[in-house]
């Protein structure tokens, strides 16, 4: 292979694409979307806390709910001596409410039901924290029934919340602080970027190739070229605008995330408010967890887990699993390319290319529960969907032996030698045929020119 040559056809196709509108648009654009997707579901919860009061009219069939609720910022209650619900419930305007809700009598178990009217949709804040209101207060009733001094208190005392606070060890007996649910989203952000990386750029290739067969440019460029040559250029010419964009991206994102949430952090980590409706909205102890998050467990827990990753070790695995997955798929797309003369051809013969990109994708998602499962291990070292499955396998502490990473490697090399080899012949003499369909057996021969 002439190095000079090839290195023409990198810079070549490298300065086309880089200086391409939809190239800097992409670039710029995806780091917002990136940032915007992370403090979004933050800037909703501190957007709902407005100062509007949501007016309910209770109808109180129990006699022991109405008079124990207590207005709250957002809920004033309005106690009604009319119990006929259907009157209340045409009456709303007039009454200046924004819903009435009808509570039971007790059961034999001492248990109720509620139903409530509204002209709009309640909020789901809004019937969570009647719901929960109504409990307690049931609860509470209940409790004074047994008639036991002091049983409430022995109740309350009761409870406890325990955090589990998670340290790796590591081979010197030191530890640091570590997170599950940071791991699994790191774990899944890695694996997924790979996944759309590879597809996206390796299609990039298979439609280079296309446009440059149909265009019969290639003619032109095979005279002075020889095909590997011109196969590997747009290969690693592609992989370096990859690699261009993503540290772009990386850069960009992390400046926007974290400018954000500098400006915003405090806001919502201060206000308890915020924080009940974050964890009301994954369903969790609104009330505990706030308090936890501001008393600092929380919150220092998240940044001691992120800072404690290793994220040198994690972005060079990255860029070694994304440079070989994509060498990898991309001379497979290369090759599909190169058999066909347009890109609706290419349904038929891209199909067991994306198949097992789909695979390592659902395997990455196994990984996120449990990735020292056997599915995890083997799918981390067969070479299709090693670069996925293997790489949502690395941000989990301790999880990846070395020996394991190093075989993963090893025979993804192999494969990809292998591939390359075949995408060759195949690219070869298919650049240079055009008019016609081929079939598997078609390409299959090609293989032994």
């Amino acid at each position: 292979m002439n190095f000079k040559k090839t290195w023409l056809v990198i810079s070549r196709e490298f300065s086309i694409r880089v200086k391409k509108k939809s190239f800097i648009l992409t670039t710029i654009i995806t780091p917002i979307l990136f940032a915007a997707l992370c403090i979004a579901p933050s800037l909703i919860m501190m957007s709902d806390l407005d100062d509007k009061v949501t007016r309910i009219v209770v109808v109180d069939n129990s006699g022991i709910v109405a008079e124990n609720l207590q207005n709250t910022k957002k809920i004033e209650f309005i106690k009604s001596d009319i119990d006929d619900v259907n009157y209340l419930k045409g009456k709303l305007d007039s009454l200046g409410a924004d819903g009435v809700v009808e509570f039971s009598a007790l059961d034999e178990l001492g248990n109720m039901r509620a139903v409530s009217y509204s002209s709009r949709q309640l909020s789901a804040s809004i019937i969570s924290e009647i719901s929960t209101m109504a409990e307690d207060i049931v609860k509470d009733y209940k409790i004074e029934q047994y008639d036991i001094p002091d049983f409430k208190r022995m109740m309350d005392e009761l409870k406890t919340n325990i955090e589990i606070n998670s340290f790796i060890i590591n081979d010197k007996g030191g530890e640091k602080q570590a997170s599950v649910e940071v791991n699994m989203g790191v774990s899944f952000i890695m694996g997924f970027i790979i996944y759309m990386f590879v597809t996206m750029f390796g299609n990039m290739v298979m439609t280079s190739v296309i446009n440059e067969k149909s265009n019969k440019i290639v003619e032109v460029i095979v005279s002075s070229v020889k095909p590997f040559e011109l196969m590997m250029g747009k290969i690693i010419g592609v992989a370096s605008v990859a690699l261009t964009q993503f540290f772009i991206w990386v850069i960009l994102t992390l400046l926007l995330v974290f400018g954000g949430f500098a400006i915003m952090g405090q806001d919502l980590l201060g206000n308890p408010e915020a924080m009940s409706q974050m964890t009301n909205m994954v369903g969790m102890d609104a009330q505990g967890m706030a308090n936890q998050m501001l008393e600092s467990s929380g919150p220092q827990t998240f940044i001691n887990s992120i800072l404690g990753i290793n994220w040198l070790y994690i972005i060079v695995c990255f860029v070694i699993f994304f440079v070989l997955g994509y060498l990898l798929y991309a001379s497979m797309f290369a090759a599909v390319g190169s058999c066909v003369d347009n890109e609706a051809d290419t349904n038929q013969l891209v199909l067991p290319v994306t198949i097992p990109l789909l695979i390592g994708m659902f395997i990455m998602i196994q990984v996120f529960q449990n990735p020292d499962s056997s599915l995890s291990f083997w799918g981390s070292l067969f070479p299709l969907t090693s670069p996925m499955v293997m790489m949502a396998r690395i941000p989990f502490e301790g999880g990846v032996p070395m020996w394991e990473l190093l075989l993963s490697i090893g025979l993804l090399v192999i494969t990809i030698a292998f591939v390359i080899w075949g995408a060759a012949k195949i690219y070869r003499v298919g650049i240079l045929m055009s008019g016609t369909k081929y079939t598997w057996k078609d390409i299959f021969k090609w293989l032994k020119y």
